[in-house]
């Protein structure tokens, strides 16, 4: 075939004949000498005629080679001399529509189709032929809903994944339809769950793909606000809470998510019972310290709140009386954390608000959220620390105001940065095995420090950086509370 349409016609012919005579340079002239004897003559004029008719078509892939039940799916047929196809089947039916895209390339709309393999038809002038490779229909499907626990009251966001959910139209919940059903794409869609009783509730999902059931899919309980708290929300918010894996932790534990500590009016937030490994994690620019070997597996049993912010300085002289920081009579100096405290004197605040330091393992799980970089934020790139916290580089040598960077994945702001924040443990070296709700040595000289200062470098505002000081000892210190539910 001389001139790409796929037939070895009148057209070839006559391109034989007005190229006749000694091959030369010019492509077609060299196409045209069928033999490769250097000649365009007889013996292939006589090529052409043995070969007259439809060239025979090949399929040698389809892509993608599986969709959804109810059709739809563009496919791409590829192969040889596909010019003139005039038709294209998936499974014994006509593709919705086909475009003939040039003589290796077709694509087709795939119809509906029963679940299982399907064989792919196409129709040329040589013929119908019948691809090797075969085309899967699948129907609709859910991975997972997360999370799948919430509370009874509803009004909680759920994201479900899943397959060929593009056509969703509807979502239901033990029988009720959810609100703000959207569909982010083929695979995700979000909505809002209405009131529902307490138990387990089957989710159905319904649209163009047809329906789907997830019996038993998402589960109802009720919600423990602890008694000297105040409820904030019940129930963790997506957009404040990134981390997915904990945010169903969260809803699963069935305590409240945000709550305020009534006496100090403290905004606190639940940590969910979990497991992470705990030390070394270098950045881009820094090696660890010793003290942060062995790395080690440690399991917290019990969930825990911690304070959403380091303690500030208005919050302390709320209890203490005076002001101990080394910033104080700024515009915002009430909002900046507390710091020039000791670990002796904290125990003093702690005593009057029945709140507690955090263990440092609880700490480490807390700043981590999830991650296992360097950095909160998920990253190991000493550049991207100024989005988390105040240090060397961006603070002007002074605290700032608590929540003024970013969060991390648990919405807790300043883990990394600002003040060092003391924890309750005596210093001492990491155990080499797994570890289960370690609090520290049982006595010591010094106290652990974590989250780094607003002096130093980025290496001590990595995740698993850690210091120690006598009890005593005062600086750019301050603390985080935390309490048991």
């Amino acid at each position: 075939m001389l001139t790409g349409n796929g037939i070895v016609d009148g057209a070839d012919l006559g391109t034989i004949l007005s190229y006749w005579g000694p091959r030369t340079q010019d492509p077609t002239s060299i196409a045209s000498d069928l033999n490769g004897d250097g000649l365009i003559n007889g013996a292939d004029l006589g090529l052409v005629l043995s070969s007259w008719g439809p060239c025979q078509t090949t399929i040698t892939s389809i892509t993608p080679n599986q969709g959804c039940i109810v059709g739809g799916t563009q496919i791409t047929i590829t192969g040889t001399y596909l010019g003139s196809t005039s038709a294209v089947t998936v499974g014994g039916a006509l593709a919705s529509s086909f475009t003939v895209v040039n003589q290796n390339t077709v694509q087709a709309t795939t119809p509906a189709g029963a679940e299982g393999l399907a064989s792919v038809g196409v129709t040329t002038a040589a013929g119908t032929i019948t691809a090797s490779q075969q085309f899967t229909y699948m129907p609709a499907s859910v991975s997972s809903i997360a999370p799948n626990t919430g509370i009874t009251s509803g009004g909680y966001q759920i994201t479900i994944t899943g397959a060929y959910l593009a056509l969703t139209t509807g979502v239901t919940i033990g029988g009720t339809p959810c609100t703000d059903v959207t569909v982010v794409n083929a695979t995700t869609v979000t909505a809002l769950t209405p009131a529902g009783t307490l138990g387990n509730a089957d989710v159905v999902i319904t649209g163009g793909k047809g329906t789907i059931t997830v019996v038993g899919g998402y589960r109802y309980v009720s919600i423990v606000v602890p008694s000297w708290s105040t409820l904030v929300e019940a129930m963790p918010d997506p957009a404040v809470v990134t981390d997915s894996t904990l945010s169903a932790a969260i809803a699963a534990s069935g305590i409240a998510w945000r709550v305020l500590e009534t006496a100090t009016q403290m905004e606190m937030l639940l940590v969910p019972a979990g497991t992470f490994t705990m030390g070394c994690t270098a950045s881009n620019a820094y090696t660890c310290v010793s003290i942060e070997y062995p790395t080690h597996s440690v399991t917290l049993t019990q969930s825990f709140y911690m304070g959403r912010y380091e303690v500030t300085q208005g919050q302390w002289v709320a209890r203490m009386g005076s002001n101990p920081s080394s910033s104080p009579g700024y515009s915002d100096s009430a909002n900046r954390p507390v710091d020039q405290v000791s670990w002796t004197a904290i125990q003093g605040y702690l005593s009057a608000t029945n709140l507690r330091l955090p263990s440092e393992a609880e700490w480490e799980y807390a700043c981590r959220a999830g991650t296992t970089a360097a950095f909160n934020n998920g990253s190991s790139d000493d550049n991207t620390a100024g989005n988390i916290a105040w240090y060397q580089s961006n603070s002007g040598s002074q605290t700032h105001a608590v929540g003024g960077k970013a969060a991390n994945a648990l919405g807790l702001y300043d883990m990394s940065g600002n003040v060092f924040e003391w924890v309750n443990d005596w210093y001492g070296a990491y155990a080499s095995g797994a570890q289960t709700n370690p609090l520290g040595p049982v006595s010591g000289t010094y106290r652990v420090l974590r989250g780094g200062w607003y002096g130093y470098s980025t290496n001590y505002v990595r995740s698993s950086y850690r210091d120690y000081y006598t009890p005593d000892s005062l600086g750019g210190i301050g603390f985080r509370v935390a309490r048991n539910p």
